[in-house]
């Protein structure tokens, strides 16, 4: 083979290669809002309710189809002039409490939030009363004359010498 045409294919196999680059590093595309003013609220709501499918994300952070609906839905509803608070109990009718990133303070949801306080006093109360007991062990004697004595009597054999 020539060596001038394995240059040649080489170069043109490096050029095809530097050329679709840049698609690789090209991120997805986002949607071009035709109110941005519309948007923001969307966003700004959305990051006040919970993914149903993530559930560690809001709606604004998810790229589930679900989320990505429920957007869609929260812009549509905004566009039909409902506002924020509208939307927000429409949701809670429809999938609950849960469908909130921060919750209501309310009696169904009591545990939820002193859960973690009742669970660290728990713990703190738990560490005390060890630590106390322990105290009270160490403050024992270990052993009185008597035993002692006995104790000396059963580590020496018959002939009274010491085992140890």
């Amino acid at each position: 083979m020539n060596a001038g045409k394995v240059t040649r294919h080489s170069l043109l196999v490096l050029t095809i290669m530097l050329s679709l680059g840049p698609a690789a590093w090209a991120g997805e595309a986002q949607p071009v809002a035709a109110d941005p003013a519309l948007e923001e609220r969307v966003t700004a709501l959305a990051t006040e309710l919970r993914c149903l499918v993530c559930q560690n994300q809001t709606l604004a952070d998810s790229n589930a189809p679900l989320a990505v609906d429920l957007r869609n839905q929260i812009r549509e509803r905004m566009r039909e002039g409902a506002s924020e608070r509208d939307i927000i109990a429409y949701m809670v009718e429809r999938y609950g409490d849960f469908v909130l990133y921060r919750p209501p303070w309310k009696a169904t949801t009591l545990l939820l939030w002193l859960g973690p306080i009742l669970l660290m006093l728990g713990g703190l109360a738990a560490l005390y009363y060890r630590l106390a007991r322990r105290r009270r062990e160490e403050a024992k004697p270990a052993l009185s004359g008597a035993e002692r004595a006995r104790a000396a009597a059963l580590l020496r054999d018959d002939t009274g010498a010491d085992k140890r």
